[in-house]
């Protein structure tokens, strides 16, 4: 819980994201990863971020861009912390198999960046089926048991199952040991946002009686992308099965899954542009709307140690902003 003498004073552009014993947290022009080394040292790199591209001044338009480049810089970042903090090479002293000495022959130093690639095609995959097509099969055999039309809770069933299993997957990774300490660093990351916002100075002590819970966190995107989901896939009737006369289940099932990727991009740019305001503003509809994600983020935060927060010092002064530079929302 936040401390009760805490002051926002500000609410900034600063950002960032939890790495395999990392942080990386972006500003205004420039970005910076942290990690902790076997040693026990700190690596820091920083880098110049691009300027603004025309999308980021597009309302709804920039955040399915932003939403997609997010998630590849995301798995890139991942690797490299995974490789800087040594936990790529733990099982190192083994003798690599003929199939992994073909893939080092062949890729070389490419290997990482495939791996990334297949990761990342499988992640996405696994999400599809678990939060796009379960919910809608379950559906599809409940009204075909069902004698009266139900139809028009259509969107809200699936939305809500979608939400259940999403709270029940997050719960039962945060039971993993390694995932668990991620959200530490990610509880490392918000709290010294946080610190900043208040306007303190980013020493440890100054950082550990802040709140763990940030409005603009990724987390509490993904639960407003569902809540805007059942929105808007009411809005928009989807009932392929009734315009092309599918009389297959599973093929109805398939196609109203296809057509809600579609309109995946309408419910990213909804939900980018409501996380924006509940990190400009701070009032009753703000504080509701951030709600469920703040809820939340109890499963996907947890209180780091003194270690972890001096991760996320090191992560946040590279990209503290210069002068001139305005860093608020």
């Amino acid at each position: 819980m936040s401390n009760k003498n805490e002051k926002c004073c500000k609410m900034t552009k600063i950002g960032g994201q939890a790495l395999i014993e990392g942080i990386m947290m972006k500003g205004v022009s420039k970005a910076a990863m942290a990690v902790r080394m076997k040693d026990g040292g700190i690596d820091v790199e920083e880098w110049d971020l691009k300027p603004n591209r025309w999308y980021n001044k597009t309302p709804f338009i920039r955040g399915s861009i932003n939403f997609v480049t997010s998630m590849a810089e995301g798995y890139k970042y991942m690797m490299r912390s995974a490789e800087k903090s040594g936990m790529l090479d733990e099982d190192g002293e083994e003798e690599p198999t003929k199939f992994e000495k073909w893939l080092d022959e062949k890729l070389g130093d490419k290997l990482t960046g495939v791996i990334m690639v297949i990761a990342m095609i499988i992640g996405i995959a696994f999400a599809v089926f678990m939060f796009a097509f379960v919910p809608s099969l379950i559906y599809d055999l409940i009204e075909t048991v069902v004698e009266s039309d139900i139809s028009v809770w259509q969107s809200t069933f699936e939305g809500i199952l979608r939400m259940v299993l999403f709270v029940a997957y997050m719960a039962v990774v945060a039971r993993m040991k390694d995932i668990r300490r991620t959200y530490e660093y990610h509880g490392a990351e918000h709290k010294t946002i946080a610190c900043y916002e208040a306007g303190e100075e980013l020493t440890v002590e100054n950082v550990k009686k802040h709140t763990r819970f940030h409005p603009r966190c990724g987390t509490s995107f993904i639960i407003l992308s569902l809540l805007v989901s059942i929105l808007v896939y009411t809005i928009i009737p989807i009932q392929p099965a009734e315009w092309w006369n599918i009389d297959n289940t599973l093929l109805a099932t398939l196609a109203r899954v296809a057509i809600k990727l579609l309109l995946l991009p309408v419910v990213v740019g909804i939900a980018y542009e409501l996380i924006r305001i509940a990190g400009r503003h701070n009032n009753i509809f703000t504080r509701i709307m951030s709600a469920p994600g703040l809820w939340m983020q109890r499963l996907t935060t947890c209180e780091p140690d003194n270690s972890q927060i001096e991760i996320a010092i090191a992560a946040m002064k590279p990209v503290l902003p210069k002068e001139g530079e305005d860093d608020r929302w």
